[in-house]
């Protein structure tokens, strides 16, 4: 029997998030028309059976609620008892010379270092970023920039006596504002080595200028394309389309702020979705004026005129003082032969992304100590088995993941954890699994969680299994609600000549089954006190997990979404921060001194796979995008309790004409031929 799927995706919280598909309505055989259910979309919660709990795992609860406690003591505690932002130790990256021998050692290194780790003396690392980036270590034969390996190369080239500088091109940037913050912050990281920085932008807009300003210099060509107009949030509502086509959505939707129904059932945004996104909007606008306006030596005022007198010219902006100056690729190259004292008759030595990816910490005596920490990468949408569909590192498979968190929990080698979470949420079920292997995992060592873009729904479901909480500032989380319902199909059956008949046995059989009519009284009646009974197990678990009383936590649930600092401000988050700040809280709870080295093993990291270079291949040749093949992932996976956050799509004025998902579906079809 088919079923119409409402595919809800949340986006990297970007500007312009074109390949957002808010909402699809997809019949598949063999049945044309059957029912929609719209599964609990429940967030960031510690367990299904939170009122069912047997004593051992009270045991490990209340082990993880001690050690957490006792690792507090360390550090000053607010009167709540959890640890205030301000006592965790910073991370802030600090830039130590090597001594002489390690000096030494490192050109022996390099003596005897592999072809592919040699660097010519003087190169400059040349790093493009563009389009995609994600949170997952890539293999040399993946397409696309990973953001573990573009602030290694960073760090790399720090400490690299071959490197003089990097040169960094800038395109158009599809990812979330929390990983643009953790390239910044490499950015500012890298410019205490005392080395340059050049940023190049062919087309720029709010987010590529946020990293751009980041650099020493900004260089941009004549004909550049600048698009610093602000920034726009929207939400679509089918149910003006639905009414038309003889659907009725019947939705239970507990918590004020859980949008998923209304877009289903209304035609206009709600109050509480409006305030909820401007919230959101204003947070991003405000740390953007912000931090660029410090980083440019200007006053808010003056970005905001630039903003709002929609000044495009590239001249104009060079006459302001946004950008250094208006120069052409090989300028610029020019430029730094010049800066670099290379004949005019010479090609400056560059070293590409790819390229240096292949050198080895160990070549430039950066391999660490010999304390351990594990990291676990999670990114994408969470499922509890591998979908045929599922591409190497697409989603959050809660069987592997689970396999690894229990290696670490059995190995003595890991001093502690760090899950580093990408994720808008998913299966429910497959959170649960996760959160209690977590659970078990912070009962023997520390575990940190590292949020990236997002980290909500079923995503925060999994970090509030962490001693700690680490944010970046605009990090989506929360969501804590619930929305459940299915569709009325009988208008739209009659419409068509198509015809259901059911046989049950039970009082209660038909309730989802039945999608040719509407819910009976005492069905409509059970489905609301389910839904309830399902969010009060939610809220209660959240309340539980961050240490509030009920009340406390009915303030911030309801289904809305927050940014990492307002979260942290209702200690939904205990700290701001990147990965770095994750590691340096990691060595606090270990006992490792903040001054002593550590390794870090990624237990993430891809591997060359046969089906994965064929994948490659086949996607070059045929031009299957993998927006298509995410689709299709979705559609496979999409059954069972649902805990994902709802659908948000951040736009610049300049991507309008993208804003329908049905555009940008037909759109990166189409770019993929």
């Amino acid at each position: 029997m088919s079923k119409l799927l409402l595919l809800l995706h949340t986006p990297h919280f970007s500007s312009i998030h074109r390949r957002a598909l808010t909402s699809l309505i997809i019949p598949s055989p063999p049945s044309p028309l059957s029912s929609l259910h719209l599964h609990r979309r429940s967030l960031p919660l510690r367990n299904l059976s939170f009122s069912v709990k047997s004593k051992e795992e009270e045991e490990v609860v209340g082990k993880d609620g001690n050690e957490a406690g006792a690792e507090g003591k360390k550090v000053n505690s607010s009167e709540s008892g959890r640890v205030r932002d301000e006592d965790y130790p910073s991370g802030e990256f600090q830039f130590e010379e090597f001594s002489w021998w390690t000096k030494f050692t490192v050109k022996l290194k390099m003596l005897v270092a592999f072809p592919w780790e040699r660097v010519r003396k003087g190169a400059v690392l040349n790093m493009k970023l563009r389009g995609q980036i994600s949170d997952q270590l890539k293999s040399r034969f993946s397409s696309g920039l990973s953001l573990p390996q573009i602030c290694e190369n960073i760090i790399k080239a720090a400490y690299d006596p071959r490197i003089s500088g990097i040169y960094l091109h800038i395109e158009t940037l599809n990812c979330g504002w929390g990983k643009v913050e953790e390239i910044r912050r490499h950015i500012l990281d890298f410019k205490k080595s005392g080395k340059f920085i050049v940023a190049y932008v062919p087309t720029c807009r709010e987010k590529e200028y946020y990293v751009a300003c980041a650099c020493d210099e900004i260089y941009a060509p004549p004909s550049a394309y600048f698009s610093l107009f602000g920034l726009t949030v929207q939400a679509s509502f089918l149910g003006g389309v639905l009414e038309k086509v003889g659907i009725e959505p019947q939705v239970e939707r507990i918590g004020k702020y859980k949008s998923a129904g209304d877009q289903l059932i209304r035609k206009t945004m709600s109050e509480e979705n409006c305030e909820m996104l401007t919230a959101l909007l204003d947070n991003i606008y405000g740390n953007w004026l912000d931090k660029v306006s410090s980083a440019k030596g200007k006053s808010r005022e003056d970005l905001e005129n630039i903003i709002n007198e929609g000044v495009y010219q590239v001249e104009r902006i060079k006459e302001e003082g946004w950008i250094t100056n208006i120069s052409y690729d090989d300028e610029v190259i020019s430029m730094l032969r010049e800066r670099l004292g290379v004949q005019k008759d010479k090609n400056i030595p560059m070293i590409d992304y790819r390229k240096y990816s292949r050198v080895r910490k160990w070549t430039l005596g950066l391999s660490g100590g010999k304390d351990q920490i594990a990291v676990i990468r999670a990114s994408g949408s969470i499922s509890r088995v591998r979908s045929p569909l599922s591409g190497p590192g697409s989603a959050i498979i809660a069987e592997q993941v689970i396999e690894k968190i229990r290696s670490v929990r059995e190995s003595k080698r890991y001093k502690a954890a760090i899950i580093r979470i990408d994720s808008p949420g998913g299966d429910a079920l497959a959170s649960d699994l996760m959160w209690r292997e977590i659970r078990l995992l912070a009962a023997s060592k520390p575990v940190i969680a590292s949020m990236s873009d997002v980290a909500a729904s079923g995503g925060y479901y999994m970090a509030m299994a962490a001693g700690t909480l680490v944010a970046e500032n605009l990090t989506l989380t929360g969501s804590i609600g619930v929305v459940t319902g299915k569709f009325n199909l009988g208008q739209l059956y009659e419409k068509i000549g198509f015809n259901k008949e059911i046989i049950s046995r039970g009082r209660y059989a038909e309730l989802l089954a039945a999608e040719q009519r509407p819910f009976r009284p005492d069905e409509a009646k059970l489905f609301a006190k389910s839904a309830q009974n399902a969010y009060k197990q939610f809220r209660d678990k959240a309340a539980f997990s961050r240490s509030m009383t009920v009340d406390k936590m009915e303030e911030f649930a309801q289904g809305r979404v927050w940014t990492g600092k307002d979260a942290a401000s209702r200690g939904l988050v205990d700290a701001i921060g990147g990965i770095s700040r994750a590691i340096a809280i990691a060595k606090l709870k270990a006992n490792i001194p903040q001054d002593r080295q550590v390794t870090l093993v990624e237990l993430s990291r891809s591997s060359p796979s046969l089906p994965e270079i064929l994948s490659g291949i086949g996607n070059t040749l045929v031009g299957v995008d993998i927006t298509l093949k995410e689709l299709l992932r979705e559609l496979s996976i999409s059954e069972g309790v649902q805990a994902r956050m709802d659908g948000i799509m951040f736009q610049r004025l300049e991507g309008y004409s993208y804003a329908n998902p049905i555009f940008t579906l037909i759109k990166d079809y189409l770019s993929s031929l």
